[in-house]
């Protein structure tokens, strides 16, 4: 892992690949950090020729957090947006892509392909719409468009995710329990839930940094993003959608949302794949981001 200062606060990035090849930069999920890009996914786009480079978010790992700004009030929040009001936040999803934007200045890269998962994908679309000189292609994956009208995380779903976990340095299994329930709630039913992989990586990101405060801050540079439906109808560079069928967090028509506000945008649901990149699906992303990053059209069984 290094460490760089881009934008004003310091960035945490790694890489594999040759130095010289293609950049493809991949962008992490709310609350998530970078190490859920895995080693094998990360590897295996290499192999097919990339520099390969995933950060760590601000407010996520070893990355820059922001923990003097006071929670967010989401009560508050909600009035305001409700009212046509913007809040006050800490900051919002532009500054996470400046903060992209920031690190390939710094690693002197021109321009880059873009990945982002979930929150990530959000940000990967205002690179491509805000910094399109900097974006060589744009792939989201389990995202969403900021429309309104779109159905929403299902109940349980959303108050396991604002469920407060135990302090893992206090009651670590704790901990684990709530998050591994909720891991295990938004994924897909296409393939067996890898509990020891979820634990791992779990215990992997408490390693690296642990600040249950960071979260609810993304969440709220996520709220007052709102509709980005009209930036997204200028995008102009190959764009691939990913989204599971089976994803109760963000649901299957955000997705296609997302691709239909994109011009010549291909959409690739996934079937059984719920808000999450397990193993079994690897593949078959790479195989698809790799055609859409060359410029062919994506086909199954091609």
């Amino acid at each position: 892992m290094n460490i760089l200062k881009a934008n004003g606060i310091e960035l945490a990035w790694d890489s594999c690949g040759h130095a010289d090849a293609e950049p493809i930069l991949l962008i992490s999920g709310l609350g998530t950090q970078m190490i859920r890009w895995s080693e094998p996914f990360c590897k295996g786009l290499a192999a097919r020729g990339y520099r390969v480079i995933r950060f760590d978010n601000r407010d996520a790992g070893c990355s820059t957090h922001f923990r003097t700004s006071p929670a967010p009030d989401f009560g508050a929040l909600a009035a305001a947006l409700m009212a046509g009001r913007r809040p006050d936040v800490p900051y919002t999803l532009y500054d996470t892509a400046a903060d992209a934007i920031g690190l390939l200045d710094a690693l002197g890269i021109a321009k880059a392909h873009v990945v982002g998962r979930s929150m990530g994908g959000m940000i990967a679309q205002v690179l491509a719409s805000d910094h399109a000189d900097r974006v060589l292609s744009l792939t989201s994956i389990m995202s969403s468009t900021g429309n309104p009208a779109l159905p929403q995380a299902a109940p349980d779903v959303m108050a396991m995710m604002m469920r407060p976990a135990p302090d893992p340095m206090i009651d670590p299994e704790g901990f684990l329990a709530v998050r591994l329930a909720f891991a295990r709630r938004i994924a897909g039913t296409g393939y067996p839930f890898d509990e020891d992989a979820h634990r791992t990586v779990l215990l992997e990101e408490v390693r690296r940094c642990f600040d249950p405060g960071a979260t609810a801050r993304q969440i709220a540079a996520m709220a007052v993003a709102g509709d980005r439906r009209a930036r997204l109808a200028n995008i102009t560079v190959p764009t691939l959608v990913i989204h599971g069928t089976d994803d109760p967090l963000i649901p299957p028509a955000c997705g296609q949302d997302t691709a239909l506000s994109i011009p010549n945008a291909v959409y690739l649901p996934i079937d059984g794949m719920g808000h999450d990149l397990p193993r079994e699906f690897e593949v078959r992303i790479i195989d698809a981001m790799c055609d859409v990053v060359k410029g062919r059209s994506y086909h199954e069984g091609t």
